[in-house]
């Protein structure tokens, strides 16, 4: 008897997906497409504005604690280095911050004592070259192509007008007064701040960092981490970047101030390298100083070439040094 094989077993087909499409109401067809993409995005960028704003507003109501703590942020980026490479000298964590921390204050105490040093040394020749160099601003005044009144040149006369300016605006100094108290205050307080806050960024800034991602989404973690760990090794370069810069803009015052005979040249070097941390415009306010120094001790034909020099110094340091260094 012939065997039958057995039939196949069909298996039955996959449910096809259905697409529900909801109707458009009539609203909806009236308003051209490319209206609608317009108006999804405008309230989603009016939404993004917003929190922008939001979060500038909040900046700047707690800018006192914001800023020591973005400036703690900018010293622990320059100061790392030195304290990692203490604790891989045996140093204990504790230790190896203190030190570094206090090496940083030295330096600082030590350039500003450098500077009042040089100041001090020869104060009694800066006094001086002010002296003549007020007499002659007094006599070209007085026989200069637009001749001046003695009467308005008289230092008696001056003085008189200053004691009633200060007799009748006694309210308003001790407004300014009030102001420049506060302003102390806040400086001291901020100072204490960025110093509380840098300590604990170099004891452990990578634990603080971790807690910090506890309130990121976790699947975003790794991501944000491997973010900041590239972030904060630009940030490094660029402090020891500009550590380079500085040190270059306060060797080429110096040059050009020993040149010229210009008095407390190393204070005014000191006072540059100081600056030239402050963006834009610290290094070429602080070599302003150089150019006044020139301009009473020497001249303004010296006070000119000073300008000169500093300006020169200042085009290699944005044209060239910089970009060569920060890429």
């Amino acid at each position: 008897m012939p065997v039958v094989p057995p039939a196949p077993v069909v298996s039955p087909a996959p449910p096809t997906e259905v697409t529900v499409v909801t109707p458009a109401s009539e609203f909806d067809r009236a308003v051209p497409p490319g209206l609608q993409i317009a108006a999804a995005w405008s309230w989603r960028v009016l939404l993004v504005v917003a929190v922008v704003f939001a979060l500038a507003w909040l900046a700047r109501y707690l800018s006192e604690v914001m800023v020591p703590v973005a400036i703690a942020i900018l010293l622990a980026a320059l100061l790392s280095p030195v304290a990692d490479r203490l604790r891989s000298w045996g140093f204990p964590r504790g230790a190896a911050t203190a030190a570094t921390v206090l090496g940083g204050l030295a330096l600082i105490a030590g350039s500003l004592v450098l500077i009042g040093t040089q100041i001090v040394v020869q104060a009694s020749t800066l006094s001086g070259n002010v002296v003549q160099g007020f007499d002659q601003l007094l006599n070209y005044l007085r026989n200069g192509p637009i001749p001046i009144s003695d009467s308005w040149l008289d230092s008696d006369q001056w003085v008189s007008r200053i004691s009633n300016f200060l007799r009748d605006s006694q309210s308003l100094l001790a407004e300014y007064a009030a102001a420049i108290g506060a302003g102390a205050g806040h400086f001291l307080a901020g100072f204490a701040i960025a110093l509380f806050t840098l300590f604990y960024f170099l004891y452990d800034g990578r634990g603080i960092f971790t807690f910090l991602l506890n309130f990121v989404p976790r699947p975003s973690r790794r991501q944000i981490d491997e973010a900041a760990r590239k972030g904060w090794r630009s940030l490094s370069a660029y402090m020891r970047a500009t550590i380079l810069v500085a040190a270059v803009d306060a060797v080429g015052v110096l040059i050009v101030a020993l040149i010229l005979g210009v008095p407390v040249a190393p204070a005014l070097a000191a006072l540059v390298f100081i600056g030239a941390f402050i963006p834009l415009v610290g290094a070429f306010v602080s070599g302003f100083v150089a150019v006044v120094v020139a301009l009473v001790a020497l001249g303004w034909v010296q006070a000119l070439i000073m300008l000169a020099g500093i300006i020169l110094v200042m085009q290699i340091e944005g044209h060239v040094l910089q970009p060569f260094l920060l890429g």
